[in-house]
Parts: structure tokens; sequence; C-alpha cells
């Protein structure tokens, strides 16, 4: 046989009864004694407890434990924050007009900066310039030149007698070269020496032979100048050379002497006499 439960007390009840005759009379018995109505019967189950969440586990809070804080130095103070103030626009400014009766200073006549002189007279100028230039410098090279052609030749200082012009010939001179000139110092003289070279070019064997020598140099400032003169003597076979070293007689220094590539010589033989 079946039957149901009722849902508010819990009972079975037989299926004939539509209603919970227990419930239908304390719903008449509650309609005359509220009270009583409100009362569970004595055999009531106890109503289930009511489900209540647990409550949420909360992780353990981690507190690091406080530093002890520096105190600062005595007369500090923190930098405090500069107010902020934002830049106004400036209005254009206008120049100011001159007062009434204000009449600016005229410039003086010597305040002038430059001159501002024409473009056809600055090509005139320019070209006198340049022409006067060209001029000058024609007339100092046809001055150097005709000082340099018509000028008069240096004389030679010559302290030998038979050296002097005018001197007669003596007839082997023809025969007879001076040629590889050079200067040297002797130290302990203290003299200019003259190295040079004898050569004789004929056949015959001159004994005695002597001569003076004039030496002649081109320098800068002329075109022969006069380097000193000496004199030598020796004997030569037919067709012999001989170097020979003899002092020389001048009144240079031996750095003011001429270079070997600008020097001549001039010869005059003064023995043998026959």
């Amino acid at each position: 046989m079946f039957t149901w439960i009722c849902p508010q007390c819990g009972r079975e009840v037989p299926p004939a009864y539509n209603d919970c005759p227990d419930c239908s009379k304390k719903a008449a018995a509650g309609a005359a004694d509220p009270a009583a109505a409100q009362a569970p019967p004595a055999n009531a189950p106890a109503p289930p407890p009511a489900y209540a969440p647990p409550p949420p586990q909360q992780q353990p809070y981690y507190q690091p434990p406080p530093q002890a804080q520096q105190a600062p130095p005595p007369g500090y103070y923190p930098p405090q924050a500069q107010p902020y103030y934002p830049q106004q626009p400036q209005p254009p400014q206008h120049p100011q007009a001159p007062p009434q009766g204000y009449y600016p200073m005229p410039a003086a006549p010597g305040a002038k900066r430059g001159l501002n002189l024409p473009v056809w007279l600055l090509t005139i100028l320019c070209t006198l310039a340049i022409g006067g230039v060209l001029v000058g410098i024609l007339w100092m090279v046809s001055t150097n030149r005709s000082s340099a052609g018509n000028g008069p030749a240096p004389t030679a200082t010559v302290e030998s007698p038979a050296a002097k012009p005018g001197a007669k010939t003596n007839p082997i001179q023809k025969y007879i070269e001076i040629s590889g000139v050079r200067f040297v110092m002797d130290a302990k003289k203290k003299t200019t020496m003259a190295k040079f070279v004898v050569i004789n070019h004929s056949e015959a064997d001159i004994s005695g032979l002597a001569g003076n020598v004039t030496i002649w140099g081109r320098t800068q400032k002329s075109e022969e100048d006069a380097q000193g003169t000496f004199s030598f003597s020796t004997g030569l076979a037919p067709f012999e050379s001989k170097e020979l070293t003899v002092p020389l007689n001048t009144k240079r220094k031996i750095y003011e002497m001429a270079d070997w590539q600008n020097i001549t010589t001039d010869v005059q033989i003064t023995a043998p006499t026959g």
C-alpha cells in the first residue's frame, strides 16, 4: 500500500487523504488557540540545521620588522617643492612715438663709415695703380741692365809688380796653364792657402819656372771680382804637370772667396827670361 509524506510534519499519510489529518487538526486548533498552533508537536522531529558555509581562510599577514630610521643631521631641512607659476604671454610691445616737438640730431659730416665711390671711379684708380707698379718694375730692370753692362769693372788689388798691366809677356807663357785652383786653411799659420795644378804643354824642359797668378771670381756684385794673387816657382819636364800649394795674398776671409766653378786665372810668367 502506497503512502505519501506530509511536507510540513513529515508523517506518512494514506493515499485516501488529500491533506494530512494531523496538520488539518493543528490548523483547526490554531485558529481557536494561536499559541498552541505555533508550538510544535512533542514527537515532531527536529528540523535539520541550516547550512552555513565555512568562513574563508585568510593567509597570515607578514609584517616586516620596523627599521630604525636615521635622524637627519642638525641644520638639515628637506627640500620643498617650488610652486609652479605658468608663464604668462607677454603682450606685443609697440615702439613709442617720440614726444611732440622732438627732432633727431643730424649726424656729423666726418662720421661716415666709408667712402661710397662710384664703380667707374674705382675702376680708373685700380688701373692707374697697376700701371704704376708695372712701370716701376720695368724701370728697375732697365736700370740694372744698364749698370751691369756699362758700369766700370772693379779693379783688382794686385800687389805683385810682375802681375801689373803693361809688363812684357814671356815667350813661354802661352805653354803654361794654371787650373784646379782651390782654397784651403792652414791651421798652424792661420792663413789661406791656394792649391792648384801647373801644366807644361811644350816639348821643352823648363827649369826655374816662376810666375804670378791673379784670381778672378764671378760674384753677385760683378762679373769679375779680384779674389787675390799668389806666386809660384818650380821646374817642369816636357808635358808634365805638378800640384803645388802656396800662400794666397788676399784681404778676404776663406768663406768670402768665390766657388771653384766661378774662378778664372790670369798667369804672368816671370822666369826664365830666355
